[in-house]
Protein backbone atom coordinates (compact mmCIF):
# COMPACT_ATOMS: atom_id res chain seq x y z
CA UNK A 1 0.00 0.00 0.00
CA UNK A 2 1.20 3.33 -0.61
CA UNK A 3 2.40 6.03 2.02
CA UNK A 4 -0.47 8.13 0.39
CA UNK A 5 -3.12 5.83 1.36
CA UNK A 6 -1.85 5.12 4.76
CA UNK A 7 -3.62 8.85 5.83
CA UNK A 8 -7.61 8.79 5.94
CA UNK A 9 -9.30 11.55 3.72
CA UNK A 10 -9.47 14.67 5.67
CA UNK A 11 -11.80 17.04 6.64
CA UNK A 12 -10.60 20.81 5.94
CA UNK A 13 -11.87 23.59 5.91
CA UNK A 14 -9.81 25.63 3.10
CA UNK A 15 -10.61 29.07 4.37
CA UNK A 16 -9.88 32.86 2.66
CA UNK A 17 -9.24 32.29 -0.77
CA UNK A 18 -9.97 33.56 -4.19
CA UNK A 19 -12.20 30.03 -5.52
CA UNK A 20 -12.68 29.48 -8.72
CA UNK A 21 -15.81 27.20 -9.17
CA UNK A 22 -16.00 26.50 -12.13
CA UNK A 23 -19.52 26.61 -11.87
CA UNK A 24 -20.88 29.24 -14.11
CA UNK A 25 -23.86 29.34 -11.99
CA UNK A 26 -21.60 30.30 -8.91
CA UNK A 27 -18.41 31.39 -10.94
CA UNK A 28 -15.42 32.90 -9.38
CA UNK A 29 -15.37 34.28 -5.66
CA UNK A 30 -12.70 36.95 -4.62
CA UNK A 31 -12.53 35.54 -1.39
CA UNK A 32 -14.71 32.41 -0.13
CA UNK A 33 -13.91 29.17 2.05
CA UNK A 34 -14.48 25.54 1.36
CA UNK A 35 -15.40 23.01 3.83
CA UNK A 36 -14.23 19.08 2.83
CA UNK A 37 -15.14 16.33 5.28
CA UNK A 38 -14.93 12.70 4.29
CA UNK A 39 -13.03 13.14 1.11
CA UNK A 40 -16.21 15.25 -0.59
CA UNK A 41 -16.95 18.63 -0.55
CA UNK A 42 -20.00 19.55 1.48
CA UNK A 43 -20.19 23.81 0.80
CA UNK A 44 -18.83 25.99 -0.77
CA UNK A 45 -19.37 29.54 0.48
CA UNK A 46 -18.07 33.14 1.39
CA UNK A 47 -17.31 32.36 4.97
CA UNK A 48 -17.89 28.97 6.53
CA UNK A 49 -17.84 27.57 10.41
CA UNK A 50 -16.83 24.21 11.34
CA UNK A 51 -15.96 22.01 14.07
CA UNK A 52 -13.69 18.69 13.64
CA UNK A 53 -11.71 19.97 11.01
CA UNK A 54 -8.13 21.19 9.86
CA UNK A 55 -8.38 25.06 8.98
CA UNK A 56 -5.87 25.13 5.69
CA UNK A 57 -5.18 28.95 4.99
CA UNK A 58 -5.33 29.95 1.76
CA UNK A 59 -5.25 33.66 2.05
CA UNK A 60 -2.62 34.67 -0.77
CA UNK A 61 -3.83 31.84 -2.93
CA UNK A 62 -6.26 30.47 -5.33
CA UNK A 63 -8.43 27.60 -4.63
CA UNK A 64 -9.69 25.48 -7.78
CA UNK A 65 -10.54 22.35 -9.23
CA UNK A 66 -7.52 20.11 -10.16
CA UNK A 67 -6.65 20.21 -13.71
CA UNK A 68 -7.49 17.33 -15.87
CA UNK A 69 -5.31 15.74 -18.47
CA UNK A 70 -7.50 13.67 -20.84
CA UNK A 71 -4.57 12.02 -23.17
CA UNK A 72 -1.21 11.18 -21.91
CA UNK A 73 0.81 7.54 -23.04
CA UNK A 74 2.51 7.41 -20.19
CA UNK A 75 4.14 4.17 -21.18
CA UNK A 76 7.11 6.50 -22.44
CA UNK A 77 7.23 8.98 -19.70
CA UNK A 78 11.02 8.60 -19.52
CA UNK A 79 11.43 8.50 -22.77
CA UNK A 80 10.94 12.38 -22.89
CA UNK A 81 14.70 13.25 -23.97
CA UNK A 82 14.97 10.19 -26.58
CA UNK A 83 14.80 12.69 -29.68
CA UNK A 84 16.76 14.39 -31.59
CA UNK A 85 16.43 17.28 -35.02
CA UNK A 86 15.48 15.52 -37.90
CA UNK A 87 11.65 15.08 -39.26
CA UNK A 88 9.07 14.67 -36.39
CA UNK A 89 11.56 13.00 -33.63
CA UNK A 90 8.92 11.53 -31.48
CA UNK A 91 7.67 8.92 -33.57
CA UNK A 92 11.06 7.19 -35.09
CA UNK A 93 12.56 7.60 -31.25
CA UNK A 94 9.03 5.62 -29.76
CA UNK A 95 9.27 3.11 -32.98
CA UNK A 96 13.01 2.55 -31.58
CA UNK A 97 12.73 1.49 -28.19
CA UNK A 98 8.98 0.74 -27.51
CA UNK A 99 9.75 -2.68 -27.89
CA UNK A 100 13.16 -2.32 -25.65
CA UNK A 101 10.74 -1.51 -22.11
CA UNK A 102 10.44 -4.26 -19.65
CA UNK A 103 7.34 -4.57 -16.97
CA UNK A 104 9.51 -2.77 -14.51
CA UNK A 105 10.65 -0.05 -16.95
CA UNK A 106 6.62 0.50 -17.16
CA UNK A 107 6.13 0.82 -14.10
CA UNK A 108 9.00 3.34 -13.39
CA UNK A 109 7.88 5.53 -16.71
CA UNK A 110 3.98 5.56 -15.55
CA UNK A 111 5.12 6.32 -11.36
CA UNK A 112 7.50 9.38 -12.65
CA UNK A 113 4.57 10.79 -14.83
CA UNK A 114 2.35 10.00 -12.29
CA UNK A 115 4.31 12.37 -9.39
CA UNK A 116 5.02 14.98 -12.18
CA UNK A 117 1.41 15.38 -12.99
CA UNK A 118 0.34 15.48 -9.38
CA UNK A 119 3.68 18.17 -8.85
CA UNK A 120 1.86 20.35 -11.78
CA UNK A 121 -1.45 20.26 -9.96
CA UNK A 122 -3.14 17.69 -12.26
CA UNK A 123 -5.15 15.29 -10.62
CA UNK A 124 -6.74 13.25 -13.32
CA UNK A 125 -4.90 11.89 -16.19
CA UNK A 126 -6.48 9.49 -18.88
CA UNK A 127 -3.56 7.00 -19.21
CA UNK A 128 -3.93 5.91 -22.80
CA UNK A 129 -1.61 2.93 -22.63
CA UNK A 130 -0.52 2.08 -26.49
CA UNK A 131 1.77 -0.36 -26.50
CA UNK A 132 0.44 -3.42 -24.17
CA UNK A 133 3.08 -5.95 -24.52
CA UNK A 134 2.08 -8.51 -21.86
CA UNK A 135 -0.33 -8.98 -19.04
CA UNK A 136 3.24 -8.06 -16.48
CA UNK A 137 3.46 -4.72 -18.51
CA UNK A 138 -0.20 -3.90 -17.69
CA UNK A 139 -0.03 -4.86 -14.24
CA UNK A 140 3.11 -2.09 -13.54
CA UNK A 141 1.04 0.16 -14.99
CA UNK A 142 -1.77 -0.38 -12.56
CA UNK A 143 0.77 -0.71 -9.91
CA UNK A 144 2.18 2.39 -10.51
CA UNK A 145 -1.72 4.03 -10.39
CA UNK A 146 -2.10 2.15 -6.97
CA UNK A 147 0.59 3.71 -6.06
CA UNK A 148 -0.03 7.42 -6.96
CA UNK A 149 -3.35 8.58 -5.14
CA UNK A 150 -4.58 10.62 -8.84
CA UNK A 151 -8.06 9.50 -10.12
CA UNK A 152 -7.78 8.24 -13.82
CA UNK A 153 -8.54 6.54 -16.48
CA UNK A 154 -6.24 3.50 -17.79
CA UNK A 155 -7.18 3.19 -21.20
CA UNK A 156 -5.80 -0.63 -22.42
CA UNK A 157 -4.68 -0.51 -25.81
CA UNK A 158 -2.13 -2.88 -28.56
CA UNK A 159 1.76 -3.92 -28.91
CA UNK A 160 3.42 -0.97 -30.84
CA UNK A 161 3.54 -0.91 -34.64
CA UNK A 162 1.00 -3.85 -34.55
CA UNK A 163 -0.05 -5.51 -37.90
CA UNK A 164 -2.70 -2.97 -40.05
CA UNK A 165 -4.52 -6.12 -40.81
CA UNK A 166 -4.60 -8.02 -37.25
CA UNK A 167 -7.60 -7.67 -35.09
CA UNK A 168 -6.80 -6.83 -31.56
CA UNK A 169 -8.32 -8.97 -29.05
CA UNK A 170 -7.76 -7.45 -25.95
CA UNK A 171 -7.02 -11.25 -24.27
CA UNK A 172 -5.86 -10.02 -21.18
CA UNK A 173 -9.17 -7.69 -20.75
CA UNK A 174 -11.12 -10.65 -18.53
CA UNK A 175 -8.17 -10.84 -16.54
CA UNK A 176 -7.23 -7.01 -16.14
CA UNK A 177 -11.35 -6.47 -15.37
CA UNK A 178 -10.85 -9.45 -12.68
CA UNK A 179 -8.26 -8.47 -10.94
CA UNK A 180 -7.71 -4.92 -11.11
CA UNK A 181 -11.10 -3.43 -11.20
CA UNK A 182 -14.16 -6.42 -10.01
CA UNK A 183 -13.17 -4.72 -6.63
CA UNK A 184 -12.66 -1.36 -6.81
CA UNK A 185 -10.80 -0.97 -3.36
CA UNK A 186 -8.29 -2.69 -5.19
CA UNK A 187 -7.33 1.36 -7.01
CA UNK A 188 -9.29 2.79 -4.10
CA UNK A 189 -11.73 3.94 -6.81
CA UNK A 190 -9.56 6.35 -8.04
CA UNK A 191 -9.28 4.15 -11.62
CA UNK A 192 -11.83 2.80 -14.08
CA UNK A 193 -11.17 1.19 -17.12
CA UNK A 194 -11.23 2.37 -20.92
CA UNK A 195 -9.81 0.57 -23.79
CA UNK A 196 -8.45 2.85 -26.87
CA UNK A 197 -8.14 1.61 -30.33
CA UNK A 198 -6.00 2.22 -33.11
CA UNK A 199 -8.68 3.57 -35.32
CA UNK A 200 -8.22 4.13 -39.40
CA UNK A 201 -5.00 5.57 -38.94
CA UNK A 202 -3.10 2.55 -37.82
CA UNK A 203 -5.39 -0.26 -38.89
CA UNK A 204 -7.59 -1.23 -41.54
CA UNK A 205 -11.06 0.18 -41.63
CA UNK A 206 -12.75 -2.97 -41.48
CA UNK A 207 -10.50 -4.14 -38.25
CA UNK A 208 -11.20 -0.65 -36.48
CA UNK A 209 -14.97 -1.55 -37.02
CA UNK A 210 -14.84 -5.24 -36.09
CA UNK A 211 -12.58 -3.84 -32.77
CA UNK A 212 -15.42 -1.20 -31.92
CA UNK A 213 -17.86 -3.63 -32.26
CA UNK A 214 -16.28 -5.88 -29.88
CA UNK A 215 -16.09 -2.83 -27.50
CA UNK A 216 -19.76 -1.77 -27.58
CA UNK A 217 -20.74 -5.03 -26.31
CA UNK A 218 -18.54 -4.48 -23.87
CA UNK A 219 -19.87 -1.20 -22.85
CA UNK A 220 -16.26 -0.02 -22.26
CA UNK A 221 -15.39 3.44 -23.06
CA UNK A 222 -13.04 3.75 -26.16
CA UNK A 223 -10.93 6.60 -27.33
CA UNK A 224 -9.26 6.88 -30.55
CA UNK A 225 -6.62 9.05 -32.41
CA UNK A 226 -8.10 10.72 -35.34
CA UNK A 227 -5.73 12.38 -38.31
CA UNK A 228 -3.48 15.47 -37.62
CA UNK A 229 -2.55 14.93 -41.13
CA UNK A 230 -3.91 14.66 -44.56
CA UNK A 231 -5.64 12.57 -45.41
CA UNK A 232 -8.56 12.44 -43.11
CA UNK A 233 -8.72 8.66 -42.47
CA UNK A 234 -12.09 8.76 -40.08
CA UNK A 235 -15.68 9.93 -40.99
CA UNK A 236 -17.48 10.65 -38.21
CA UNK A 237 -20.65 10.94 -39.63
CA UNK A 238 -20.55 7.00 -40.92
CA UNK A 239 -19.54 6.66 -37.30
CA UNK A 240 -22.77 8.41 -36.36
CA UNK A 241 -24.57 5.51 -38.20
CA UNK A 242 -22.88 2.65 -36.99
CA UNK A 243 -23.78 3.59 -33.24
CA UNK A 244 -19.93 4.54 -32.60
CA UNK A 245 -20.27 8.02 -31.73
CA UNK A 246 -21.36 9.39 -27.84
CA UNK A 247 -20.07 10.44 -24.49
CA UNK A 248 -18.13 7.16 -24.15
CA UNK A 249 -16.23 7.79 -27.41
CA UNK A 250 -13.50 10.45 -27.55
CA UNK A 251 -10.96 11.31 -30.37
CA UNK A 252 -7.89 12.67 -29.90
CA UNK A 253 -6.88 15.59 -32.46
CA UNK A 254 -9.27 15.49 -35.40
CA UNK A 255 -6.74 18.30 -37.22
CA UNK A 256 -8.72 17.02 -40.44
CA UNK A 257 -11.91 17.10 -39.72
CA UNK A 258 -14.60 18.53 -42.36
CA UNK A 259 -17.40 20.63 -41.18
CA UNK A 260 -19.19 17.22 -41.18
CA UNK A 261 -17.34 15.50 -38.98
CA UNK A 262 -17.81 18.07 -36.94
CA UNK A 263 -21.37 18.69 -36.81
CA UNK A 264 -21.39 14.64 -35.95
CA UNK A 265 -19.81 15.00 -33.26
CA UNK A 266 -21.86 17.49 -31.54
CA UNK A 267 -24.94 15.94 -32.42
CA UNK A 268 -24.11 13.07 -30.63
CA UNK A 269 -21.92 14.70 -27.60
CA UNK A 270 -19.09 12.97 -28.54
CA UNK A 271 -15.77 14.85 -27.28
CA UNK A 272 -12.39 16.02 -28.18
CA UNK A 273 -8.83 15.63 -27.05
CA UNK A 274 -6.80 19.07 -27.91
CA UNK A 275 -3.40 18.14 -27.65
CA UNK A 276 -2.14 21.71 -27.91
CA UNK A 277 1.56 21.22 -28.45
CA UNK A 278 1.51 18.03 -30.67
CA UNK A 279 -1.63 19.90 -32.88
CA UNK A 280 1.30 22.36 -33.53
CA UNK A 281 4.40 20.10 -33.90
CA UNK A 282 2.28 17.27 -35.62
CA UNK A 283 -0.71 19.03 -37.50
CA UNK A 284 0.51 19.04 -41.20
CA UNK A 285 -3.17 19.74 -41.97
CA UNK A 286 -3.66 23.07 -42.02
CA UNK A 287 -3.75 24.98 -39.26
CA UNK A 288 -4.24 23.90 -35.64
CA UNK A 289 -5.58 26.70 -34.83
CA UNK A 290 -8.55 26.72 -37.09
CA UNK A 291 -9.46 23.12 -36.18
CA UNK A 292 -9.41 24.57 -32.38
CA UNK A 293 -12.24 27.46 -33.09
CA UNK A 294 -14.14 25.21 -35.82
CA UNK A 295 -14.64 22.75 -33.19
CA UNK A 296 -16.11 25.35 -30.71
CA UNK A 297 -18.49 26.49 -33.27
CA UNK A 298 -19.67 23.40 -33.95
CA UNK A 299 -20.35 22.95 -30.74
CA UNK A 300 -17.95 20.17 -29.91
CA UNK A 301 -17.12 20.13 -26.20
CA UNK A 302 -13.13 20.53 -25.96
CA UNK A 303 -10.78 19.25 -23.33
CA UNK A 304 -7.04 19.53 -23.39
CA UNK A 305 -3.99 16.94 -23.45
CA UNK A 306 -0.31 16.88 -23.12
CA UNK A 307 -0.36 13.71 -25.76
CA UNK A 308 3.31 12.52 -25.06
CA UNK A 309 6.79 14.00 -22.94
CA UNK A 310 8.51 13.95 -26.39
CA UNK A 311 6.28 16.19 -28.15
CA UNK A 312 5.32 18.36 -24.45
CA UNK A 313 5.65 18.19 -21.11
CA UNK A 314 2.37 17.59 -19.21
CA UNK A 315 2.06 20.99 -17.66
CA UNK A 316 -1.47 21.74 -18.30
CA UNK A 317 -1.24 25.27 -16.99
CA UNK A 318 1.21 26.02 -19.83
CA UNK A 319 -1.35 24.03 -22.00
CA UNK A 320 -3.94 26.11 -21.05
CA UNK A 321 -2.02 29.20 -21.44
CA UNK A 322 -0.68 28.18 -24.92
CA UNK A 323 -4.52 26.95 -26.12
CA UNK A 324 -5.34 30.88 -24.81
CA UNK A 325 -3.12 32.66 -26.61
CA UNK A 326 -3.33 30.56 -29.92
CA UNK A 327 -7.63 30.57 -29.48
CA UNK A 328 -8.20 33.83 -31.64
CA UNK A 329 -9.41 34.19 -35.21
CA UNK A 330 -7.23 35.05 -38.40
CA UNK A 331 -8.66 37.75 -40.62
CA UNK A 332 -9.33 36.77 -44.22
CA UNK A 333 -10.21 33.19 -43.01
CA UNK A 334 -13.40 31.21 -42.31
CA UNK A 335 -13.03 32.18 -38.85
CA UNK A 336 -12.67 35.38 -38.72
CA UNK A 337 -16.25 36.00 -37.78
CA UNK A 338 -15.85 33.92 -34.58
CA UNK A 339 -14.89 35.23 -31.08
CA UNK A 340 -11.48 34.52 -29.26
CA UNK A 341 -10.97 31.93 -26.72
CA UNK A 342 -11.79 33.21 -22.80
CA UNK A 343 -9.77 32.79 -19.75
CA UNK A 344 -13.07 30.77 -18.17
CA UNK A 345 -13.28 28.65 -21.10
CA UNK A 346 -9.72 27.67 -20.95
CA UNK A 347 -10.12 27.14 -17.83
CA UNK A 348 -13.07 24.70 -18.24
CA UNK A 349 -11.02 22.96 -20.83
CA UNK A 350 -8.43 21.94 -18.79
CA UNK A 351 -10.59 21.00 -15.89
CA UNK A 352 -14.50 20.35 -16.15
CA UNK A 353 -14.22 19.51 -19.75
CA UNK A 354 -11.97 16.70 -19.29
CA UNK A 355 -14.08 15.52 -17.08
CA UNK A 356 -16.75 15.26 -18.63
CA UNK A 357 -14.76 13.28 -21.99
CA UNK A 358 -13.92 11.02 -19.22
CA UNK A 359 -16.89 10.19 -17.70
CA UNK A 360 -16.39 12.28 -14.40
CA UNK A 361 -18.04 14.83 -14.58
CA UNK A 362 -20.43 14.10 -11.81
CA UNK A 363 -17.39 13.70 -9.63
CA UNK A 364 -14.56 15.82 -10.17
CA UNK A 365 -13.95 18.84 -12.58
CA UNK A 366 -15.52 21.43 -10.37
CA UNK A 367 -15.89 23.04 -6.92
CA UNK A 368 -19.38 21.88 -5.98
CA UNK A 369 -21.16 20.40 -3.26
CA UNK A 370 -21.01 16.44 -3.39
CA UNK A 371 -18.15 16.19 -5.73
CA UNK A 372 -14.65 14.65 -4.76
CA UNK A 373 -12.25 16.75 -3.17
CA UNK A 374 -10.06 17.25 -5.87
CA UNK A 375 -8.29 20.89 -5.08
CA UNK A 376 -5.49 22.44 -6.05
CA UNK A 377 -4.44 25.70 -4.21
CA UNK A 378 -1.93 28.44 -6.06
CA UNK A 379 0.16 30.74 -4.30
CA UNK A 380 -0.59 34.50 -5.30
CA UNK A 381 2.59 35.97 -4.16
CA UNK A 382 5.52 34.29 -5.96
CA UNK A 383 7.81 36.62 -7.41
CA UNK A 384 6.91 35.33 -10.96
CA UNK A 385 2.72 35.43 -10.32
CA UNK A 386 2.28 38.79 -8.01
CA UNK A 387 0.12 40.78 -7.62
CA UNK A 388 -3.19 39.06 -8.11
CA UNK A 389 -5.79 41.11 -9.96
CA UNK A 390 -7.62 39.42 -12.49
CA UNK A 391 -8.39 36.13 -10.46
CA UNK A 392 -8.82 33.53 -14.11
CA UNK A 393 -5.87 35.64 -15.71
CA UNK A 394 -3.56 35.03 -12.75
CA UNK A 395 -4.17 31.50 -13.57
CA UNK A 396 -3.94 31.23 -17.38
CA UNK A 397 -1.54 33.78 -17.68
CA UNK A 398 0.88 33.41 -15.17
CA UNK A 399 0.52 30.37 -12.77
CA UNK A 400 3.69 27.49 -13.27
CA UNK A 401 3.62 24.36 -11.27
CA UNK A 402 6.55 25.82 -9.55
CA UNK A 403 3.30 28.08 -7.37
CA UNK A 404 0.98 25.00 -6.65
CA UNK A 405 1.30 25.19 -3.20
CA UNK A 406 -1.18 22.40 -2.48
CA UNK A 407 -2.80 19.47 -3.81
CA UNK A 408 -5.66 17.04 -2.73
CA UNK A 409 -7.03 14.13 -4.58
CA UNK A 410 -10.33 12.44 -3.21
CA UNK A 411 -9.62 14.37 0.53
CA UNK A 412 -6.19 12.99 0.75
CA UNK A 413 -3.11 15.70 -0.11
CA UNK A 414 -0.62 14.46 -2.13
CA UNK A 415 1.54 18.23 -2.33
CA UNK A 416 1.38 20.31 0.35
CA UNK A 417 3.58 23.63 0.97
CA UNK A 418 5.27 22.92 -2.85
CA UNK A 419 6.72 19.30 -1.81
CA UNK A 420 5.25 16.14 -2.87
CA UNK A 421 3.84 14.01 0.15
CA UNK A 422 4.16 10.25 0.58
CA UNK A 423 6.39 10.22 -3.01
CA UNK A 424 9.60 9.15 -2.29
CA UNK A 425 10.94 11.69 -5.37
CA UNK A 426 14.84 10.64 -5.15
CA UNK A 427 13.81 6.86 -6.09
CA UNK A 428 11.35 7.88 -8.35
CA UNK A 429 13.78 10.02 -10.85
CA UNK A 430 16.67 7.32 -10.11
CA UNK A 431 14.67 4.30 -10.62
CA UNK A 432 13.61 6.36 -14.10
CA UNK A 433 16.80 7.39 -15.05
CA UNK A 434 17.91 3.63 -14.33
CA UNK A 435 15.52 2.43 -17.19
CA UNK A 436 16.52 5.09 -19.40
CA UNK A 437 20.22 4.49 -19.53
CA UNK A 438 18.91 0.50 -20.04
CA UNK A 439 16.93 1.58 -22.86
CA UNK A 440 19.22 3.91 -24.62
CA UNK A 441 22.15 1.37 -24.36
CA UNK A 442 19.36 -1.55 -25.99
CA UNK A 443 18.73 0.84 -28.61
CA UNK A 444 22.36 0.90 -30.11
CA UNK A 445 24.14 3.75 -27.94
CA UNK A 446 24.15 6.44 -24.83
CA UNK A 447 22.28 9.63 -26.73
CA UNK A 448 25.21 11.88 -28.04
CA UNK A 449 24.15 15.02 -29.27
CA UNK A 450 26.85 16.01 -29.67
CA UNK A 451 28.13 13.68 -32.26
CA UNK A 452 28.35 15.14 -36.03
CA UNK A 453 28.05 12.04 -37.77
CA UNK A 454 24.39 10.64 -35.96
CA UNK A 455 22.89 14.52 -36.55
CA UNK A 456 19.29 14.01 -37.46
CA UNK A 457 18.50 10.70 -36.15
CA UNK A 458 15.96 9.74 -33.75
CA UNK A 459 18.08 7.50 -31.29
CA UNK A 460 21.93 8.78 -31.43
CA UNK A 461 23.91 5.47 -31.81
CA UNK A 462 27.49 5.70 -30.44
CA UNK A 463 28.16 2.95 -33.14
CA UNK A 464 27.63 5.10 -36.07
CA UNK A 465 30.37 7.31 -35.12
Amino acid sequence: MSAIFEQKKGSYLIRGGAVITVDRSVGTLPRADVLVRDGRIEKVAESIEADGVEIVDASNMIVMPGLIDSHYHMWSTLGRNFISDGGYEYFPAKWATAALYDAEDFYNSVRLGLAELANGGVTTVHNWSHNNRSPAHVDAELRAHRDSGLRARYAMGHIDKMPVDQVNRYEDLPRVRDVWFADPSRLQGLVHLGVNLRGPIQSNIEVFYEEMEMMLKLGLPVAIHASQAAPNTDDAADYERRGFLGSNFLFCHYIAATQSDREAMARTRTPLSYATHSELRLGETGDARRALLKMREAGVMVSLSSDATSIAPPNMLENMRLTWNMGIPWQGSDTEHLPPIGLHEVIEMGTINGARALGLGDVTGSLMPGKQADIILIRTDDVNIAPLANIEATVVMSATPANIDTVMVDGRILKRGGKLVGADVPNIVGSAGKSAMRIRTAAGGILTPQCPGCAGNAVYRATQC
